[in-house]
């Protein structure tokens, strides 16, 4: 077979970039004379991602389209000739068989150029409510691979369109797969620890929101618990301070520490440092773990109890994969409330607690929290669910479904 190249576009986020790397690896795992070629955005978190994984790849001067605040675009307008012409020199220099959009801001141009050019084009959708990308694109390309079943209703697809529904491409050695590594992934060196263990995070970046949420609840529990003994809590007061909680502001119902329970929160790198400051104050500060990032974490969750999350797609996808049952609460700003739809779809499930963020009453989260960790047969259930929801090895049915395309193509 002569070489065959595929053009993967996608990023600005993880939820689009790992999409993308995961199918290039398990494309180069089953047919090694695949070229992959990653098409990006100079601000997305490719810039930092793509140099260290050994495909080769070219960023674009994107910029992200503000559709509720269209007067804000104009940085998108005066950048798009240098756009356009970035992907029309890489469509001359790498000259496609096949261009994948994961979504994110390169991801139309690349599909456009695509379409103009009579190349092949492949969507990948990670979530329940399909982005705009998947929406305009949808009549015109040739196969379509989705996250979720419930994306389909939304979405209006061409007469010659395949859709396809392997679930989100996760990473070949996640827990489950039909493999046990995959290219480019470097040591797993996180000290889990032992017993039961309560995973807060918000994504490769963090989530304020959602830190700020679980902080208040905690500083709650200790003062709920200090006050009973008539000791008082002394917390940072550094003017620096980004999480403040009002004194009266509620009452945790739950007073006693889960049984043999620790925490692991991934705060993400711009809040580490002050909420370790003030989990250091609680008295339960040696069984609560502060750290900025986890790299990998989606390969470990088989060590995890329970997480707390937000609901973007790869990490939802990782939690099914590896069989978590999660509480999550949705970022109220994704664009076209797609967060909320993922989470939906898994409680609906019977895999998930869901919460907005912002119905949400001090103390509820830990309460919730406890309640489901003290409820072996209710974990067992959910975790159940989610494995059901869970697809290992969506990353090699979604590549062997292109190369198929391709030997078609070829034919």
């Amino acid at each position: 077979m002569d070489n065959l190249r595929i053009l993967l576009a996608g990023g600005g986020t993880g939820g689009h970039l790992y999409p993308a790397l995961n199918l290039a690896n398990a494309l180069c795992k089953i047919e090694p004379m695949v070229e992959c070629f990653f098409l990006g955005a100079q601000r997305g978190i490719e810039a930092r991602v793509l140099p260290s994984v050994g495909y080769d790849f070219r960023l674009l001067p994107m910029q992200p389209l503000y559709r509720e605040r269209p007067w804000r675009n104009w940085k998108l307008a005066a950048r798009l000739p240098s756009i356009c012409a970035g992907v029309q020199r890489t469509f001359r220099d790498f000259n496609p068989d096949l261009v994948v959009g994961t979504g994110g801001y390169v991801s139309g141009p690349a599909l456009g150029w695509a379409r103009v050019s009579g190349c092949k084009m492949v969507l990948q959708e990670q979530n329940a409510e399909p982005g705009l990308t998947t929406r305009i694109f949808a009549p015109y390309v040739d196969q379509i691979h989705l996250g979720y079943v419930e994306a389909e209703r939304s979405l209006r697809v061409g007469k010659n369109t395949e859709v396809h529904v392997f679930g989100n491409p996760v990473a070949l050695d996640l827990a489950g797969s039909k493999v046990d590594s995959s290219p480019n992934t470097k040591e797993i060196d996180f000290d889990w620890p032992a017993g039961k263990v309560l995973l807060v995070v918000g994504g490769s970046q963090g989530a304020r929101g959602l830190n700020q949420k679980f902080l208040v609840d905690l500083e709650l529990l200790a003062r709920d618990c200090r006050s009973e003994s008539n000791v008082s809590l002394e917390l940072p007061s550094g003017r620096d301070r980004d999480f403040e909680i009002e004194p009266t502001s509620g009452v945790s119902q739950t007073r006693t520490w889960p049984d043999r329970c620790s925490i692991v929160w991934v705060t993400g790198q711009d809040h580490a440092e002050d909420i370790g400051e003030r989990v250091r104050a609680l008295p339960w500060a040696d069984r609560i773990t502060v750290v900025p990032y986890i790299h990998n974490l989606g390969r470990q969750l088989d060590r995890v109890t329970l997480a707390l999350s937000r609901s973007g797609a790869m990490f939802v996808a990782e939690l099914c994969g590896a069989g978590r049952p999660a509480v999550l609460v949705p970022f109220p700003a994704a664009a076209g409330a797609h967060q909320t739809a993922n989470a939906r779809a898994l409680a609906d499930a019977g895999a998930a607690e869901i919460r907005e963020e912002s119905d949400l009453a001090p103390g509820e989260l830990w309460d919730l929290c406890c309640g489901l960790l003290a409820d072996e047969s209710r974990l067992h259930r959910m975790s159940e669910a989610a494995r059901e929801r869970g697809a290992p090895n969506a990353s090699l049915d979604i590549a062997e479904t292109l190369l198929t395309l391709l030997d078609r193509q070829m034919a």
